[in-house]
C-alpha cells in the first residue's frame, strides 16, 4: 500500500521459471495419485514401507502445493514454505520409527509380491518426478526442498522393491523394518538440511531489509 515501509513484502520476488511451475503441477497430481495406490496395496500387502511410503507421497504433495502457492513471493515467505516443509519432512520420519517399533511389536510379515509390485510402480513415478526437478537443485531452500523429496522417493522406492525381495526370501518381517527405518531416517536429515537454510535464507532476506533479527 502507499507509505508501506521497507518489509518482507516488498522486497523483490523471485523471477519463476514456466517450465518449474509446470513440473511442480505435474509432480502434485502424480504424487497425489500415488498416495492413494499406495495406501490401499500397503493395506493389502501389510507392509510398513509402503505404509510409510504412502504417507511421503501425501507429504510430497501437500509440498509441491505450497511451493506453488509461493513461486512468486518474496525470499523471506518462500524460505519460511521450506522451513514448513523441513519440519514436516522431520516430523514424517519420526513417525515412521514409530511405526516401525509398533509393527515389530505385532509381529506382522507382508505379501512380498504385492509389495514389490507397488514398489516398481511407484519407483518409475518418482524417477519421472525426479528428472523433471533435477535442473532446479541448486536453487533457493524452497526449489531445494522440492527436489530433495523427490530424489529421497526414488531411494525409497529402490529399498522398498530390495526389502519386497528379502521377505520374499526370508520369510521374515525385518528387511520390510529395515526399509521403513531407512525412509526414517532420510525423512529426518533432509528436513534437518532444509531447516537449517530455509533459517538462513529468513535471516538473509530479513538483514538485506534492514530488519532486525
Amino acid at each position: 500500500m502507499a507509505g508501506c515501509g521497507c518489509n518482507t513484502m516488498c522486497s523483490p520476488t523471485q523471477k519463476i521459471s514456466p517450465k518449474f511451475r509446470k513440473a511442480l503441477w505435474i509432480a502434485l497430481v502424480l504424487n497425489a495419485l500415488m498416495f492413494f495406490v499406495e495406501i490401499i496395496g500397503g493395506s493389502h500387502a501389510r507392509s510398513v514401507s509402503l505404509w510409510a511410503d504412502a504417507l511421503d507421497f501425501a507429504g510430497d504433495a501437500a509440498n509441491y502445493a505450497i511451493s506453488l502457492a509461493v513461486l512468486s513471493m518474496t525470499l523471506y515467505w518462500r524460505a519460511t514454505a521450506a522451513l514448513l516443509k523441513g519440519m514436516t519432512m522431520a516430523a514424517f520420519g519420526i513417525f515412521v520409527i514409530v511405526k516401525v517399533i509398533w509393527t515389530w511389536w505385532l509381529g506382522i510379515t507382508p505379501e512380498p509380491m504385492l509389495m514389490g509390485a507397488i514398489g516398481v510402480l511407484a519407483l518409475a513415478v518418482n524417477v519421472v518426478v525426479a528428472l523433471m526437478l533435477y535442473a532446479f537443485r541448486d536453487g533457493d531452500a524452497n526449489m531445494r526442498s522440492v527436489w530433495l523429496c523427490s530424489r529421497n522417493d526414488a531411494i525409497a522406492n529402490i529399498a522398498v522393491i530390495i526389502a519386497a525381495v528379502g521377505v520374499f526370501g526370508t520369510g521374515s518381517m525385518f528387511p520390510d523394518l529395515f526399509v521403513a527405518f531407512i525412509i526414517a531416517y532420510l525423512g529426518v536429515s533432509s528436513g534437518l538440511s532444509v531447516i537449517k537454510q530455509a533459517k538462513a535464507e529468513r535471516k538473509q532476506d530479513r538483514h538485506s531489509l534492514g530488519i532486525k533479527v
